[in-house]
Parts: C-alpha cells; structure tokens; sequence
C-alpha cells in the first residue's frame, strides 16, 4: 500500500469515527445548549438504545429495525425521564441535574445488565453493508461509507430543523428565555420534553451503529461519556459546530494515534484537550461558562 493510499484509508476511517462521534455529542449538545442540562445519564442512554437496537434486529431479523428500535427506545425513556422528574428541579441549581442524570445512569446500567446480562453482544449486517468498496484499489468496509453518510445526513437534517423550521425557533426561543416564550402561548414544557427525547434518541442511535465495530457491552456508555465530553469541551458546550470540529479532531488523533504510535493516542486526545482549553476555556466555538 502507497503513503498516498494509506492516508486515504486512514482519513476514511477518521471520517466514519467522526461521524459517530458527532451522532453521540451532537445530543449531548442540544440538550445543554437549550435546557442548559449536562446531561450525565448520555453514556447509559447510549448502551441502552445499543441492547435494545440489537434485540430488536434479532427479532426482526432486520439491521433497519434495530436502528428503528435503538433510536425509539432511547428517546422514550428520555421523555419518560423528563417529564416525570426533570421539570420538576428547573428552578433548581444545576447540582440537582448533575445527580439526577448520574443516579438514571446507574438505574439504566443496572437495568440492563438484569435484562440482557453481563455477556457482550453483536448483531448482523445486512448484505447491502457487509462488503468492501475499492478506494484507489484498496478494499475499504463498506459499513464505514455508510455511518459517513448517514452521519451527514442525520446531522443535516437536525441542523436545518434546529435554524429553518418554526420548531427550531421555538426551541430556540426557550433557551434564551423560557418564560417570555410560554406567556405568548408556546407549551414550553412539551417542547423541552421533546429536546430531551430527541438529544437521547441520538445517543440511542450512535450505540446502535457502534455495536458493529465495537461489539455492545455494559461498559460502552461509560468510555462514551468521557468522550463525549472530551469532544464538547474541545467544541465548546452548547455549539453544534464545536460538537462536529471536536468529533472530527478527536476521530483524527484516533485514528492516525492508533496507526503511528498505538500506546499514546489517548494521551495525545487530552493534551489536544489541554491545548484548546489553555487557548480558550470555552472551548474553539463556545463561551466560557
């Protein structure tokens, strides 16, 4: 294999990393960045919309409903979640969220190790993903090609329903100012509801596109959230442009890392965090909070 061929498959690979990264922070983000909520249980709802995904395409014998049921499964339990208990501690400080969402991560974790037990789990990929694509004569995993397309396209999507749609006001319109916004006649509660189930309903979705290269285990959602907030503070909390900048720096020192020098990737991930942070404490795209 040429230099020349090398790099592309590596720049590939950081790109489809980048992609699922992105899908994980990306909610991460919307709910911080309109509800102001960090929240802790992202990692757990990520494992848990994982198992589900793949129970469900075991059922189905279907890869699409699992990606159907990872997603759904996720965002309902974040809805459940948040209107049951969230909306309750809005007036409270934000110490209230940090052990709300910690102690759904230890209840979601638990849960599923009494469901699905402790073994890992795989699922099937459907013919149409299974193969190899030729770059520059070289076989590349076709799945990878698809978790960068699907990644675009997902996060194209939210982006234009987050800054075109009346919706997208909306929930913008809250973030700056809830209470002005629910005395024109806006049902703030329902929308912050569907923040939060949406923002969940991503992690659910990444865990499930993960399991293929990854394999599903309890532990996933915990090495997800310590990425997921290495990329945000990279980012800058709240910004879906740092959240994308972020996943694509971090996939790049993961991938090149893992291929140059294996034993210090990691390291070179935080001392990239470092760096940012000494240059700027709110992160490339975020203010300092």
């Amino acid at each position: 294999m040429s230099v020349l061929q090398l790099w592309l498959n590596l720049g590939l690979n950081t790109l489809s990393l980048a992609s699922l990264l992105a899908m994980l922070t990306v909610g991460l983000t919307l709910i911080f960045g309109i509800m102001r909520i960090m929240n802790f249980a992202h990692g757990a709802m990520y494992m848990f919309g994982a198992y589900v995904g793949i129970s469900a395409a075991q059922w189905a014998g279907n890869f699409w409903a699992g990606l159907l049921f990872a997603a759904l499964s996720a965002a309902a339990v974040g809805a459940i979640f948040e209107s049951g208990l969230l909306r309750h501690l809005y007036k409270r400080d934000a110490s209230s969220f940090l052990l709300i969402t910690f102690g759904l991560s230890l209840v979601l974790t638990e849960s599923t190790r009494l469901g699905w037990g402790s073994n890992s789990r795989d699922v099937q990929l459907p013919e149409a993903l299974a193969g190899v694509v030729l770059v520059m004569d070289e076989p590349f995993p076709l799945y990878r090609v698809f978790l960068i397309g699907f990644g675009l396209t997902a996060l194209g999507i939210l982006t234009i329903v987050i800054l075109k749609s009346r919706l997208g006001l909306l929930i913008r319109s809250i973030s700056q100012n809830a209470e002005m916004t629910q005395a024109l006649g806006v049902n703030v509660g329902t929308i912050r509801t569907l923040t939060f189930a949406v923002g969940c309903g991503f992690a659910g979705l990444g865990g499930f596109l993960a399991v293929p290269l990854i394999t599903g285990y309890i532990g996933m959602g915990s090495s997800a959230i310590i990425e997921s907030f290495v990329i945000v503070m990279i980012g800058g909390m709240g910004s879906f442009l740092g959240s994308a900048v972020g996943s694509l720096l971090v996939a790049t020192t993961q991938s090149f890392g893992n291929f140059y020098f294996p034993d210090l990737s990691l390291v070179v991930t935080y001392l990239l965090m470092i760096g940012v942070l000494l240059y700027r404490p709110g992160g490339l795209f975020g203010e300092e909070e």
